[in-house]
């Protein structure tokens, strides 16, 4: 008999997973198999006749699952990059499944007695600070897992666990689904007004849909320069209003009921725990601590945010008159003249800049800046993988093996959409062995014709950046336990790294030296360097209300009793905040993956702007010293953030970093808004 390759010892260079060997019929009975270890490990620290100690318990259990997590990792890193009926079928069979596995878990009275004991003695226990930070952290987890909770109310925590997991899986596919099902065909005249970054593109997507021609996408990456260049008002309102109807097109993959009995089941889950509502759950354990807090944070960035897009929209709807078009600035206008009065404000093109911004250029300028501040460098390994657009390098410092860093840039109908940082496998060193991070990075760039270069947008080579901020969270991290590597710190501290790493594609040197054009290899003149930054802020008034909206959307989704009709929900807290006619939400509640696609940032959108309050402030360390790479702050910035995990409370991290918490104007300032 064939061994089952995700089983056992790895094979694969640097014990990744030997893709190149598995086969989607592999990955059940290894998570089955998986499984039932993982029970047996869990069971035997339970019943453990010693009494608890740290070691036994919870050092124990953050190895018992460790097999379950490898392959768990392997599995839905291909179900979110490059999925297949099977895959997707399997990810539903998974969600019940593996919500019953978390609930016996956290059910586990005599588990959770050894942890309240441990708990209850930790003075006498002699801890080390990060092992009584993941002691409370796991006791914490199970209190609000529902470990206190008896009879009815645990059963009705594991029913409502277990549909969450379901709704929450239903609800990416129908999205990815719509993303994937819908294209617009164009005709070759279609195509004469466009400049050629974007023909090709749009021929790539034709190839890739197997369509007879040229054909406009939902990918973010081809619709967005299609809105801003195509003079066609009926196409482009044909492409925008299907983009925006993703996952409410009615029929299978209508998700508007989803997030309906999603936030019911929300609301239900934080009352059994005794909270009002599921914010006031949710919230606790942020940096922000109250839905009061995130509410003053939104609608402070709110009135100067909607203040400069009205200005926006002005100007904008006085170039759509002058086209001798009657009527308002519609969503579906808005690209197209915000571009043309980019043009003549700031003499900026991006059809002239996007040859500048080659992918792998700013690959190579982002290792570049990673190994000015942290001495990383970055080697390609010819490595197998789950598809053929995904790159390998193995990351080192001073001759040590560091990390091991994927990257998959290119949209396909088998991705979902956005772009996101994963880790198949998180730092630790428990028990002296010591286990290094295999840490992803997936986008949906616009794939190329064959033979031609990838270029990005400048908002693209922004994305690569703040993906690559949390890969560096990632890979830097120096903690012990696993529970508390990396990016396992409080939601709204989380984008605080990634953001900051946007900050080095502005400093003009890193431009002047990867910024190169992609036919002739010159470097973007200086002018030219000048105007783009210069330009930085242009249309922040636009791109603050889209997301400030959809934050204070979900915020008052989630805090008082659910909406019985979320989309009404969604439309009396846009018309209380007087959101402006052209602009939508940046995420309608339908396609809303962050905050119903699972629970990561469900009542947690806020965090992006939370974040952003200290990116600003924690860059300003580094202009301070007239030094954007100065080699004692970047130190300071590893050792106080990057490499520190959760294993200490964020608020405290920061300030070790920059001596206290900012407010809200940096961001302010940061965005051009005051």
């Amino acid at each position: 008999m064939m061994t089952n390759p995700l089983l056992g010892p790895w094979r694969a260079p640097y014990d990744l997973p030997p893709y190149d060997l598995i086969s989607d019929e592999d990955y059940a009975p290894a998570i089955d198999e998986a499984l039932s270890k993982a029970r047996a490990a869990i069971a035997a620290i339970s019943t453990n006749p010693d009494a608890p100690t740290f070691d036994n318990t919870i050092a124990a259990l953050e190895l018992a699952d460790e097999d379950l997590g490898r392959v768990l990792s392997a599995f839905y890193t291909v179900a979110g990059a490059d999925s297949n009926p099977a895959r997707e079928a399997l990810q539903r069979d998974l969600a019940p499944k593996l919500s019953a596995y978390g609930s016996e878990i956290s059910s586990n009275k005599a588990l959770f007695h050894r942890i309240d004991t441990l708990w209850a003695t930790k003075d006498t226990l002699s801890l080390t600070p990060e092992q009584e930070r993941v002691l409370m952290l796991t006791r914490r987890g199970f209190v609000r897992g529902g470990a206190a909770l008896d009879g009815a109310a645990e059963d009705e925590m594991k029913a409502v666990k277990s549909r969450l997991a379901v709704l929450g899986t239903t609800f990416t596919q129908n999205l990815l689904a719509d993303e994937r099902d819908w294209f617009m065909p164009l005709a070759e005249a279609d195509l004469t007004p466009l400049p050629a970054f974007l023909t090709a593109a749009l021929r790539a997507a034709g190839v890739e849909k197997q369509a007879d021609g040229p054909v406009v996408t939902l990918a973010r990456s081809i619709i967005t320069p299609f809105l801003q260049y195509s003079p066609n008002r009926a196409l482009r309102q044909r492409a925008y209003e299907a983009y925006v109807a993703r996952g409410a097109n009615s029929g299978a993959t209508d998700n508007r009921d989803i997030a309906a009995e999603t936030l019911k089941l929300r609301q239900t889950r934080a009352q059994l725990l005794g909270y009002d509502n599921f914010a006031a759950f949710k919230l606790e354990t942020e940096m922000a601590g109250n839905a009061q807090n995130v509410r003053k944070l939104l609608m402070d960035i709110w009135g100067p945010a909607r203040a400069k897009a009205e200005a926006e929209a002005a100007a904008l709807e006085a170039l759509l008159h002058a086209d001798g078009i009657a009527g308002p600035l519609e969503a579906w206008d808005w690209h197209y003249y915000a571009e043309k009065l980019r043009l003549a404000e700031h003499d900026l093109d991006e059809a002239a800049i996007k040859p500048f911004f080659q992918l792998d250029r700013m690959i190579d300028a982002a290792f570049s800046v990673a190994n000015r501040l942290f001495g990383l460098e970055f080697e390609a390994l010819d490595v197998p993988f789950y598809h053929p657009d995904c790159r390998v390098w193995k990351v080192t410092r001073d001759g040590e093996w560091v990390a091991i860093f994927v990257g998959d840039y290119f949209a396909r109908g088998s991705k979902r959409s956005g772009a996101w940082c994963s880790a198949l496998r998180s730092q630790s060193r428990i028990g002296g062995l010591e286990q290094r991070p295999v840490v992803m990075n997936v986008c949906n760039f616009a794939p190329p014709e064959a033979g031609q270069p990838a270029l990005l947008s400048y908002d693209d080579a922004r994305t690569l950046f703040h993906e690559f901020g949390h890969a560096l969270h990632q890979m830097l991290s120096d903690v012990t336990y696993e529970s508390i590597s990396g990016t396992s710190v409080a939601r709204d501290f989380v984008e605080l790294p990634s953001q900051l790493f946007e900050h080095w594609l502005e400093v003009p040197e890193v431009l002047a030296e990867f910024a190169t054009h992609a036919e002739t290899g010159a470097a973007m003149p200086p002018e030219l360097i000048t105007r783009l930054l210069d330009a930085r802020n242009y249309g922040q008034g636009f791109s603050t209300v889209e997301i400030v909206s959809s934050a204070l959307v979900d915020l008052e989704f989630h805090d008082g009793n659910a909406p019985a009709d979320p989309m009404q929900k969604q439309a009396e807290v846009l018309e209380s905040i007087g959101m402006p006619h052209a602009i939508r939400m940046r995420h309608a509640t339908p396609h809303f993956a962050h905050v119903f696609g699972g629970d990561g940032y469900s009542c947690g959108y806020y965090s992006y702007l939370w974040s952003e309050t200290m990116d600003a402030d924690a860059f300003d360390a580094f202009l301070e010293t007239g030094d954007p790479f100065d080699p004692a702050t970047a130190k300071s910035l590893e050792e106080n953030i990057l490499s520190k995990g959760g294993s200490v409370d964020a608020a405290e991290l920061y300030t070790r970093f920059r001596g206290r918490l900012p407010g809200v104007e940096g961001l302010l300032k940061g965005r051009g808004l005051i």
